[in-house]
């Protein structure tokens, strides 16, 4: 069982940036992909960007291709969601994901976050 916590998230104006952070309770093994989704009210859950634990291979929604920026840091445990140049239509709850199948981790991943609010003001 892998618990994943997300932080970073907040209110930021148009044009801004905010760093994601989600933090695994224990060491992922190198199978696993890692990944964040977003939801944002009445609208369905989306991808947003995936990371191979192993490789650092990253995959990025057409949305926020160039302003934002997926990481991982293997000794702490830890992926992050870089996010710049900000939009209103960036506003949504961010949760990381992590699953050992790359397309599962898009839309219906194994372990899920309890989500971080990202509000971007215009």
């Amino acid at each position: 069982q892998v618990q994943l916590v997300e932080s970073g998230g907040g209110l930021v104006q148009a044009g801004g940036s905010l760093r994601l952070s989600c933090a695994a309770s224990r060491r992922i093994i190198s199978s696993y992909v890692m990944g964040w989704l977003r939801q944002a009210p009445g609208k369905e859950r989306e991808f947003v960007a995936s990371i191979s634990w192993s490789s650092g291979i990253t995959s990025y929604a057409d949305s926020v291709k160039g302003r934002f920026t997926i990481s991982r840091d293997n000794a702490k445990n830890t992926v992050y969601l870089e996010m710049n140049r900000l939009k209103p239509e960036d506003t949504a709850v961010y949760y990381c994901a992590a699953d050992m199948d790359i397309v599962a981790v898009r839309s219906a991943p194994e372990y899920w976050g309890q989500g971080t609010q990202v509000t971007v003001s215009s």
